[in-house]
């Protein structure tokens, strides 16, 4: 007897985890999937660690609600500040973006010497640092805060973008990490400037947290995965739907065809 398909919900702030997504339908093609994006209460990056709980707690339970069976935290900055949070507010499993992300920067990593970027709180909260130091890994964090605006402008390919990356990469690859051959995307909103990046620093292994999130997220489910057809695909916004569906499709690299509004009340 074939097993039921799997439902699995993801959140994030806004749409960078539109790309977490579209890696894990690429590898998990038949499974559903429900995504929320609290874009009525984006950024995360900037807010503390006890806003940013409040606000992933109340997305993931409302996924739960929802019937997920496994939640995605398609949020570096939820991840590393609320992750402990969320596994214990929650009766289903539970897969974050920073532990994957960490895994594949060490296997990628020949001299051990690691680079990442993300927001400010992502960065702040050291939680790369410290999954990396655990695999035996050196790392220097840099906060790039002005790539998110920038994405969601629908900038990812114009010149200031360009030259706001040649900045940020000058001064994380520098030092003691001058030499380091992996560059860690610790924002989900990054894969869409990761040409850009890859332009500037053409040497370094780029390592998508987004890609190895879904690795972990399909290696969890092994024989739930079926074999029956195309993943379906759900959407939920906090804010405007139109803008969502809109922006969304840069992200998630298909058409989004409906997104619902949710009004999660304080």
């Amino acid at each position: 007897m074939t097993p039921p398909r799997p439902c699995i919900g993801l959140f994030d702030s806004g749409l960078g985890g539109l790309t977490v997504l579209k890696a894990l339908a690429s590898v998990v093609p038949d499974a559903d999937y429900i995504y929320f994006g609290d874009t009525a209460r984006l950024p995360y990056g900037s807010k503390s660690a006890e806003t940013v709980t409040h606000y992933a707690l109340d997305a993931a339970r409302h996924l739960e609600q929802l019937g997920a069976e496994m939640l995605v935290v398609a949020c570096n900055t939820a991840t590393a500040l609320s992750l402990e949070a969320i596994t214990n507010g929650l009766r289903i499993p539970v897969v974050g973006v920073i532990e994957p992300g960490a895994q594949a920067a060490a296997q990628a990593s020949r001299n051990k010497k690691v680079v990442v970027i993300g927001t400010e709180a992502t960065v702040a909260s050291h939680a790369y640092q410290r999954a990396l130091k655990k695999l035996g890994v050196d790392s220097h964090e840099k906060a790039c805060p002005l790539f998110v605006p920038l994405v969601e402008e629908g900038w990812s390919e114009h010149s200031v973008t360009d030259q706001v990356a040649r900045i940020y990469l000058d001064e994380a690859f520098a030092g003691d990490f001058r030499d380091a051959d992996v560059l860690v995307l610790g924002c989900t909103h990054y894969p869409l400037i990761k040409s850009v990046l890859q332009r500037w620093e053409p040497r370094v292994t780029i390592v998508d947290s987004a890609e190895s999130t879904a690795r972990a997220v399909a290696a969890k489910l092994g024989t739930r995965v079926t074999k029956d057809g195309p993943s379906g695909m759900r959407f939920m916004a906090t804010d405007s739907v139109e803008k969502f569906r809109r922006l969304g499709e840069k992200f998630l690299g298909r058409q989004i065809s409906a997104v619902q509004h949710v009004d999660l009340k304080e």
